[in-house]
């Protein structure tokens, strides 16, 4: 989208890559663990930087370019791309919950995706089985009364999607980074709502992109980071 900042964000096009870490973020935990790795790419989901206007050390983007740089380490990002391509976000996503006739949630480019369980599920099993699926630690939902059959999903924010989900015949949209004003809709319209968390719905491309970087490139170490996980906890 035009908004985004995609692709070789940090680091020497010519440089040699032996090693890759794959992460959603690249956050200053995990630049230490591509260096202590000895990995010259980091390869992540979310932009590393926006609209920078300098590099230094008395900001957060400007501190952690300068420890890439400093350690000789690359940084390819792909953020909307990877939201819409067959096999992205979406997809890895839809698979992670187990829909089958998995297809777009509106013609494509589309960021979301719609999809069927194998047989229709009480609301609250379907809840604990996501939340396992997903490895979160929490989640926030509106029940509708509805079993859950048709879902939607929506990998990162995604409340806007609720009336598309609706009128592609879903009983349940999962995504994250949902407004009050949303929840309150959902009741009104009589749809269930997930809000697996932003980091949860879209880390399951990184094994993804993981698998994929491996299989391109057999000569490459290519490893998922075992470091960045779930930032938000829920206190219960």
């Amino acid at each position: 989208m035009d908004f985004d900042n995609v692709g070789l964000l940090a680091g020497d096009s010519r440089g040699i890559v032996t090693r890759v870490l794959v992460a959603l973020d690249i956050t200053s935990e995990v630049i230490r663990e591509a260096a202590e790795l000895g990995a010259q790419l980091i390869v992540s989901h979310h932009p590393l930087l926006f609209s920078a206007k300098s590099v230094t050390d008395g900001t957060i983007v400007g501190s952690k370019l300068l420890a890439l740089l400093s350690d000789g380490i690359s940084a390819i990002c792909m953020h909307t791309n990877l939201d819409a391509a067959a096999g992205g976000v979406n997809d890895a996503l839809a698979a992670a919950l187990g829909l089958r006739n998995i297809a777009p949630i509106e013609p494509p480019p589309a960021y979301g995706r719609v999809g069927e369980l194998a047989a229709p599920t009480e609301l609250g099993g379907f809840l604990a089985f996501l939340k396992g699926a997903l490895k979160s630690n929490g989640l926030r939902y509106h029940d509708a009364g509805r079993a859950v059959s048709r879902v939607a999903v929506v990998g990162g924010s995604g409340g806007d999607y609720l009336q598309k989900a609706l009128d592609a015949g879903c009983d349940t949209l999962v995504t994250s980074d949902i407004k009050y004003d949303v929840f309150l809709d959902a009741r009104e319209l009589g749809i269930n709502l997930i809000d697996a968390d932003h980091f949860c719905t879209e880390n399951t491309v990184v094994p993804v992109l993981r698998d994929r970087l491996a299989a391109a490139f057999p000569g490459v170490e290519c490893s998922v980071s075992g470091r960045h996980g779930q930032t938000a906890r829920f206190f219960v």
